[in-house]
């Protein structure tokens, strides 16, 4: 059972990483690294051929490799971090310590993104 919700899950974060790949305001990367995760723990076929796709290669390879994210990745996923974070924050607004969490939650976001996530100089061809 267990699975089978990691590959419907999987095939959700795959679904929204293909639309983030044509849609500017939607970054793919987060998506598609939960399509991978989730992927990896449920099925050896379904992962081989998630890691055979053009998808794949263009937003997670490097990251997965160790090399780090391009700076325009890096900055999609943090303004759409920041944007949701601030929905959630003005939603919030007679929920002061839910605003805390959240504040709290967007600057691990930025600093683990910002700072931690190795950056990839140059788009290779």
């Amino acid at each position: 059972m267990k699975k089978i919700i990691l590959m419907v899950i999987g095939c959700i974060g795959l679904g929204f990483g293909a639309i983030g790949a044509v849609v500017p305001l939607l970054p793919a990367f987060p998506f598609l690294l939960l399509a991978a995760v989730c992927f990896a723990k449920s099925s050896k076929k379904l992962n081989d051929w998630f890691i055979g796709t053009k998808l794949y290669k263009n937003n997670l390879e490097s990251y997965v490799k160790g090399q780090g994210m391009t700076k325009k990745t890096k900055i999609k996923v943090m303004v759409l971090v920041t944007i949701l974070m601030t929905i959630g924050f003005v939603v919030m607004h007679k929920v002061p310590i839910g605003q805390i969490v959240l504040f709290f939650v967007w600057l691990f976001h930025m600093v683990y993104f910002g700072v931690i996530v190795k950056r990839k100089d140059k788009e290779e061809a």
